[in-house]
């Protein structure tokens, strides 16, 4: 079998057909695939920028590690789940809590690495009975709106963070990069969000120069006089450099504050492979058990070393929705992107000089259709929502990790957002089932064909 690490070239390599979609094992040229492979980038590198500095480990790791963890996934799935994993929000919290506790850096990691080898035996066990155990938990009703609360929860981040740095170029970036989407045919089609980036940053540099510092939030939260495009931290970089290493920590303490963050992990996953294959057309519930077990093994490799933990990044897969080019060999490229960032602290500045309103112009779109696709999963598979036994708890969990509703168990621990969103529709929607009288249960079955077909195909090759 092999690594997924052979593409064919689609079409003449250079424009694909309008509406024709480039396949996991297909891929254009190679300088248009390094320019998808830049626009993965691109879209993963402020969260996977912020959440490290949130967390209070080095950025330069977080970006590196996440290319060598992009490789370990892209090798586990055969390349046929285009993915990038990037620094996970879903820690941010955690590692605010631990460090209020006292903890260190070592002790955050060393928490989140248990985290991660409790992701992998997940994966194992997923491998081995099959993709059953997780869609009988989480059948189309669920993972659709798990999909819509994964992106909807971003939005937030778009709202309070990157959008009031400057609203006139987020709305600006935001429709230029929506015409180019719809308008522009063929490869520049494809790059739509690379060239909403290019136009935001001379909009910026223009307005910079027209009408002077902006009196706005910046980066930090703060309302303050500052120039919408900062190169001021580019100079003072090295152009070559290793980021910084250490070993984890483990508390007991720490650790048990950060292993309920294993459900939200299993349901990003669990979601994005879902989303991937919806927007593939190639089911992929065999490659599950696989992608949630190099999720775990790639956070394990690199909080062992002192960086953040991965997952799967719900920026790549609006890039994908977009674009239409599913091709790992933009994945691998981006990879590459990676390691050489994280290389090179100059670069890294450069791109962390994104100014926070062509962020907003961009995630609206990017995050937008992220959630939607948890509604394309439920049109898909026809999940009746004016079924109560869908519509109720589907419309808890969906506010409850949108809103960031949050549950405090005790003084040091709570859930919120993602995780209480996900277990709210999970527990919901069983615990009604189970209750619900026969004839609001007749309607859908369980497991969704895609996931029976291949647990019956992997019985018969067990027996046969």
């Amino acid at each position: 079998m092999g690594l997924g690490v052979r593409w064919t070239v689609h079409g003449d390599g250079r424009n694909p057909a309008p509406g024709a979609v480039v396949g996991p094992d297909e891929r254009l040229s190679w300088p248009r695939t390094a320019g998808l492979g830049a626009q993965h980038v691109v879209a993963m590198f402020g969260a996977s920028f912020v959440a490290p500095v949130l967390m209070g480990l080095d950025p330069n790791l977080a970006i590196m590690m996440s290319g060598v963890a992009t490789v370990i996934f892209l090798l586990a799935t055969r390349g046929r789940v285009p993915s990038y994993l990037g620094c996970s929000l879903s820690f941010v919290g955690v590692a605010a809590v631990i460090r209020a506790q006292g903890g260190s850096s070592a002790t955050v990691t060393g928490a989140v690495l248990v985290v991660g080898v409790a992701l992998f035996l997940v994966g194992v066990a997923v491998q081995r009975f099959g993709a059953r155990i997780i869609h009988t938990a989480m059948p189309p009703v669920v993972t659709g709106a798990v999909v819509m609360l994964i992106g909807f929860n971003l939005a937030p981040v778009t709202a309070s963070t990157y959008w009031p740095q400057d609203q006139w170029v987020a709305l600006l970036t935001m429709l230029v990069t929506g015409l180019a989407v719809v308008c522009l045919r063929g490869f520049w089609s494809r790059i739509a969000i690379f060239l909403g980036l290019v136009f935001g940053y001379a909009v910026s540099w223009l307005f910079d120069r027209v009408f002077g510092m902006i009196h706005s939030v910046n980066g930090a939260g703060k309302v303050t006089d500052h120039w919408r495009l900062d190169f001021s931290a580019v100079g003072s970089a090295d152009w070559i450099g290793l980021p910084s290493f250490h070993g984890p920590s483990f508390e007991w303490s720490a650790i048990l504050v950060a292993l309920p963050v294993v459900i939200a992990l299993v349901a990003e996953n669990a979601g994005h492979v879902k989303a991937v294959g919806e927007m593939t057309g190639d089911p992929l519930d065999d490659k599950l058990g696989t992608a949630i077990s190099a999720d775990g093994a790639a956070s394990v490799l690199s909080t062992a070393l002192g960086g953040p933990p991965n997952t799967t990044y719900s920026e790549n897969i609006g890039v994908m929705a977009a674009t239409r080019v599913y091709s790992t060999a933009a994945y691998w490229a981006a990879a590459g992107f990676a390691l050489l960032f994280g290389l090179c602290p100059k670069f890294g500045a450069v791109v962390a000089a994104i100014p926070g309103g062509v962020l907003g112009g961009i995630t609206v779109i990017l995050y937008g259709m992220i959630g939607l696709l948890g509604a394309q999963i439920w049109v898909h598979n026809k999940v009746d929502l004016r079924n109560p036994l869908n519509l109720v708890p589907v419309a808890a969990g969906v506010i409850i990790g949108i809103g960031g509703v949050g549950l405090r168990i005790s003084d040091h621990f709570e859930l919120s957002g993602i995780a209480l969103g996900t277990l709210v529709v999970l527990s919901g929607y069983h615990v009604l089932r189970a209750l619900a009288p026969a004839h609001l249960k007749a309607q859908p079955p369980l497991l969704d064909e895609g996931t029976s077909s291949y647990d019956e195909a992997a019985e018969r090759r067990e027996t046969g």
